[in-house]
């Protein structure tokens, strides 16, 4: 069996991972999952690093969470609290690229959903191919957001569209991609790779420290485990009252989704305090 998550360094400094679950649109099952936690935790220690580059292969960038152990059809029985620590540890294993000191380059390849278009969000620029393109389905899939969208989507694009692309979860090209500023740049296919690697190239080459140092500065004080903490609640509770149920089934059936109104699944919850 062929190695979820490949691990290179095309350049001095430079370390390149691309997802490679091609025939799964690279979504994020458990061994590349494992794989992503045991890449990251070297890379993170590794003084030598001084740019990383995630990328996919095949037609998409990251599906998002892999439905063998997302599906609430098969977990939903678990309970609320045990999807909620499920998701809590998914997140915080994948947002681990947020940990890494130095500067971090998402070359978008294709398809960018869910989880996957956190991923990219996660990482300080973004390149894109011209047939690459973004969605955040989670209400049309019966789910509230998670892996910090509504944290990782608004410091993008800003409020208002966030609150758009979010609430619709309408896809967006390549090219709206780049006009509303979700991606710094868009490339030909044949060269989104080499553009990342040249971008790195050149960050390796600047002063390690400042470029670090920089890097927090720009970060801003970040109190990303709070909303992770209250996205692995919401989460939890849509995937566990029958609505993510209802999505997903809906999708699998290439039909739209039929969902009961608000006040026939239960209360929501006014505040956020966990």
């Amino acid at each position: 069996m062929s190695e979820p998550l490949l691990v290179q360094r095309p350049a001095d400094g430079v370390i390149l991972l691309t997802l490679a679950l091609p025939e799964r649109r690279n979504a994020m099952s458990v061994a590349l999952t494992q794989a992503w936690s045991t890449a990251l935790d070297e890379i993170i220690t590794d003084p030598h690093v001084r740019a990383v580059i995630v990328t996919g292969q095949g037609s998409a960038f990251c599906a998002g969470g892999d439905l063998d152990w997302v599906d609430p059809r098969t977990g939903g029985a678990a309970g609320t609290e045990q999807l909620r620590a499920k998701m809590l540890t998914f997140y915080r294993t994948w947002l681990k690229i947020r940990a890494v000191e130095v500067p971090t380059i998402a070359a978008v390849n294709g398809a960018t959903v869910g989880a996957g278009l956190c991923l990219a969000l996660a990482c300080d620029l973004r390149f894109a191919s011209v047939d690459a393109t973004f969605c955040a389905p989670f209400t049309r899939l019966g789910m509230h957001p998670g892996m910090a969208a509504t944290r990782l989507l608004p410091e993008v694009v800003g409020a208002v569209r966030a609150r758009e692309l979010i609430f619709t979860g309408r896809m967006v090209d390549a090219r709206e991609a780049a006009a509303i500023g979700l991606v710094n740049a868009v490339v030909p296919a044949a060269d989104l790779v080499a553009t990342a690697v040249d971008t790195a190239v050149r960050i390796a080459e600047a002063a390690p420290v400042a470029t670090r140092l920089a890097k927090v500065a720009l970060s801003g004080a970040d109190d990303l485990d709070r909303i992770l903490q209250w996205e692995a609640l919401a989460q939890a509770t849509t995937m566990a009252n029958g609505e993510a149920a209802e999505g997903i089934q809906a999708q699998l059936d290439r039909r739209p989704p039929s969902f009961a109104p608000a006040s026939a699944v239960g209360p929501t919850t006014s505040g956020r305090a966990i």
